[in-house]
């Protein structure tokens, strides 16, 4: 389970990914300060973590009971600073290794305001009873966020938590925050209400105590301290300790009281592991599906501009402007093509007269033809990116990707290039399919008449409004220059071959665009890889929880 729960990972932004992120960092710390060592060594030394706000007198405590100075005390503490794990002799063996807390490393020797904060300080003690560890963490409040996430940390490395209130601050909200969390665990906590007036003592005790019943920590011992000058020395009276400090030593000294602690605290924090396992899981899957669904925008996109090529093709677009004044050029307009449009039979009459003695060139035809297409695609291609590029911003996965990749906002910067030598490429597999397809007709007059290139010109023109159900007058002149093409063509090869030659060639170019397309949808594939996902993680850490849970 730690493994699979290290491996999951949460690099959208999506909706509580800040949330899942905190609770995965916390999983992976508990499991790995706390649940696995005390798996491991259930007879080690009982830790009993102190923690609470800033101010509520910690440090003063940890020394008071000790009996020694073995922490700095004082409201403004250092913000760079070990924490002090106090523990008697007999017990460094338990302390000084990574037994817990593996990822704090260890100091000793007097204390310096250059301690590493990611540290905590050995100090060993005589006055302690064997058994038992103190660890005196930052203020739960702190200013500096380091600090608090350290405390939530440590409290969650304990098999005690010693909350540290005060008689002001005992009902504000960060410490019950952290307290229902332990309820919720099951962890073993006592509270220590310190700075009481005397005469308010019992009403704050007794309001304390409902509050906690309320949170489901009604077995918690409250142990409190009446407000009272400290001593010479900076340290509580004696009297005022003595009742909290008995009973840590008794929890020392007794092996069945400390494990009814001990196993108190493991069993509540092996009983949450299901629930923030499979709501990291969850996280965890949210976001494969956002990378998924990121996916299918820039695949959608790109289909999407397929499809509107494929229309531009059918819908007589491209037979209008430069390409319809080049056919005028090429076949002249009024009574031929009256004629044409009246009685399409006249034509094969017609062919070889009419274009006898005249130079018949298609070349600007052709290059209008190439034009008009370049841009039908081209243009597509950018509508597909912004498209693209548009849903990503509007979703927590992707917004963050189109900021460091601002490129995919448009085509590749080279699309016109391409396009243009896909078109060419194109026109000259059109070419050879009219040149194979007339192989046995080079002798005719018919197709003498034109020539290899008009034809496949022609050809295109009719690729671009084949399947348009063009006819005659009714579609206008745009119209009528591809219907008057394919009689050309029809009177050369024969209607059926002209279909079949028409078919080729949209098939031809329609996945040559798709090709095209597919090219620039992977620039947002990359991009997509580059994101680092584990769905195997997610799938393990569900697993790994499921056994965690039949086992316990």
């Amino acid at each position: 389970m730690r493994g699979a729960a290290e491996r999951v990972r949460l690099p959208f932004d999506l909706p509580g990914v800040d949330e899942a992120r905190r609770g995965q960092g916390d999983l992976v710390k508990q499991l790995d300060d706390y649940v696995l060592p005390r798996l491991r060594s259930l007879d080690a030394p009982l830790l009993c973590v102190v923690g609470g706000s800033t101010g509520a007198g910690k440090s003063t405590l940890v020394n008071s009971l000790v009996g020694e100075t073995v922490t700095r005390a004082g409201v403004l503490r250092p913000t760079t600073r070990a924490s002090v794990l106090v523990h008697h002799p007999a017990d460094k063996k338990w302390f000084s290794g990574d037994r817990i807390l593996p990822s704090l490393s260890r100091v000793t020797g007097s204390v310096t305001d250059e301690d590493d904060p990611a540290s905590v300080r050995l100090t060993p003690s005589a006055m302690l009873p064997a058994g038992l560890g103190l660890l005196d963490a930052p203020d739960i409040d702190s200013v500096v966020t380091s600090n608090r996430d350290l405390a939530r940390q440590l409290l969650a490395a304990a098999d005690l938590w010693l909350f540290v209130t005060t008689a002001a601050r005992y009902a504000d909200a960060v410490p019950w925050e952290l307290l229902r969390e332990a309820a919720e665990r099951g962890t073993s906590v006592a509270i220590v209400l310190d700075r009481v007036p005397p005469e308010a003592m019992e009403d704050i005790r007794l309001h304390l105590a409902e509050m906690l019943r309320e949170q489901g920590l009604s077995k918690s011992p409250i142990f409190t301290i009446a407000e009272s000058p400290l001593g010479a020395d900076g340290m509580l009276p004696a009297r005022d300790t003595e009742r909290l400090r008995g009973w840590l030593h008794t929890l020392a000294g007794d092996a069945k009281a400390r494990s009814v602690v001990i196993r108190r605290t493991l069993e509540g924090a092996l009983g949450s592991l299901g629930d923030r396992a499979d709501a990291l899981a969850e996280a965890g899957q949210a976001q494969v599906e956002a990378r998924e669904a990121l996916r299918k925008a820039a695949h959608t996109a790109y289909q999407e501009a397929a499809q509107g090529v494929e229309d531009g093709m059918e819908d007589g677009t491209l037979l209008r402007g430069e390409v319809l004044a080049r056919w005028q050029e090429l076949v002249g307009t009024g009574e031929f093509l009256r004629q044409v449009e009246a009685g399409i039979s006249r034509l094969r009459d017609r062919l070889t007269s009419f274009f006898t003695g005249k130079s018949v060139s298609t070349e600007h035809l052709g290059e209008a033809i190439q034009t008009g297409a370049a841009a039908l695609v081209t243009s597509h291609a950018q509508l597909a990116a912004a498209s693209a590029a548009r849903t990503w911003k509007g979703s927590g996965g992707g917004a963050a990707l189109v900021v460091d990749h601002p490129e995919l906002a448009k085509a590749g910067p080279d699309i016109e290039s391409r396009v243009e030598r896909m078109i060419r490429d194109w026109q000259g597999e059109v070419l050879d399919l009219v040149r194979t397809e007339a192989g046995q007709k080079r002798t005719t007059a018919r197709y003498l008449a034109f020539g290899v290139n008009a034809l496949a010109v022609m050809l295109m023109l009719v690729v671009f409004a084949s399947t348009a159900g063009l006819t005659g007058v009714e579609v206008g002149i745009a119209g009528g220059s591809a219907v008057l093409a394919q009689r050309l063509l029809e009177a050369i090869f024969g209607d059926q071959a002209v279909r079949e030659l028409a078919a080729k060639a949209r098939r031809s170019l329609l996945a040559r665009v798709s090709e095209l397309y597919d090219e620039e949808r992977a620039r947002y594939e990359a991009v997509l890889d580059e994101v680092e996902l584990a769905p195997a993680g997610v799938r393990d850490l569900t697993a790994a929880a499921q056994q965690v849970e039949e086992s316990r």
